[in-house]
């Protein structure tokens, strides 16, 4: 069962938001620059986020089909 992109992109996208507010807030910027920097830093969290996931459910698919095909090849049958 393939991994679902949203439930973990989501949480790790709040996450990336407000670590950068923190840090833009601490340096001294304003709070409109500092939302703007945050909201940018949570969409490309969540973008790199679901595309790392989606490529491990490509690769995993990949392993488990090859597996099946592995073990449905005629020529490892010993009859």
């Amino acid at each position: 069962m393939p991994l679902q992109p949203r439930p973990i992109a989501f949480p790790l996208a709040v996450i990336g938001f407000f670590v950068v507010s923190v840090v833009g807030t601490i340096v001294g910027l304003a709070p409109d620059t500092c939302c703007k920097r945050a909201l940018v830093g949570a969409i490309v969290v969540y973008l790199a986020t679901s595309a790392a996931v989606r490529a491990i459910n490509t690769i995993l698919t990949q392993a488990m089909i090859a597996s099946q095909v592995e073990k449905d090849t005629p020529g490892d049958n010993q009859s």
